[in-house]
């Protein structure tokens, strides 16, 4: 089932997304070669507690931390650990709040030090194929419409659409309907409406699109040990287009 959110509900989501960006960024700019992913843990939850939030992940069906943190060939759900981030590395963070019953979900990928140039393409490539879902935010729309500009832009690039994990609908439930996949056809699937709240998020690959589960028990990685990319926002749809909630502030 598919919730509108009124308008009240959306400022409430606009203020949570805020402070998840916030957040966000202050993670960014702790990473670096040596230091583990289990210190970024500690950082995000220490912080959303600050701000008066919950920890939407932790908990969620049995995952142990506040934090997702993706390694290189990894593509999402990875629980922190003692692994230490070393220099070329690719690292992505997902994290989620929960802020006065409303969860706000959001993930980037980024480079550990310096990478090569093929690494910082696949990001900007992801990162890229987010921007261009979300131009397709608005009311007569379809998920499909969504869909298929993140595919046929990523499949332009040289790289694939992961297809066995998709983005969702978002509210006081941290995955609710409608799926958002990242491959598709135009015109097809369910349209949106105003006061629809949703995750886009493009999974890139370099190598083949399917996956695995990782040795954690949580996580997906590349069947085929390739690198990957992430990246998600919050989305609300307006009567005049897309609304960002989880912008990096």
């Amino acid at each position: 089932m598919i919730t509108i959110k009124s308008s009240e509900e959306i400022q409430i989501m606009t203020e949570g997304g805020k402070i998840l960006g916030k957040i966000m960024k202050e993670l960014i700019g702790k990473v670096r070669p040596g230091i583990t992913t289990k210190e970024l843990n500690r950082l995000a939850e220490s912080l959303i507690l600050k701000y008066g939030g919950k920890c939407s992940f932790k908990g969620y069906e049995g995952f142990p931390t506040c934090l997702c943190s993706s390694i290189n060939e990894e593509i999402v759900h990875s629980v922190p650990s003692n692994r230490v981030l070393k220099e070329g590395d690719v690292l992505t963070l997902d994290l989620g709040i929960l802020y006065k019953g409303f969860h706000n979900d959001m993930a980037v990928t980024l480079p550990v030090g310096k990478v090569n140039p093929e690494t910082l393409r696949l990001i900007r490539v992801t990162k890229k194929a987010l921007k261009r879902g979300i131009k397709k935010v608005r009311p007569g729309n379809t998920i499909g419409d969504i869909s298929n500009t993140i595919q046929r832009y990523v499949e332009s690039q040289g790289y694939n659409v992961v297809r066995e994990l998709c983005g969702h609908g978002i509210g006081k439930e941290l995955h609710e309907d409608p799926k958002i996949l990242n491959y598709g056809k135009r015109h097809k699937g369910i349209e949106l409406k105003e006061g629809m709240v949703i995750c886009i998020e493009p999974m890139v690959t370099i190598g083949d699109w399917k996956l695995k589960k990782t040795k954690d028990g949580f996580g997906y990685e590349t069947q085929d040990g390739s690198l990957s990319a992430h990246f998600e926002q919050t989305i609300a749809v307006t009567k005049n287009g897309s609304r960002v909630l989880t912008n990096l502030e």
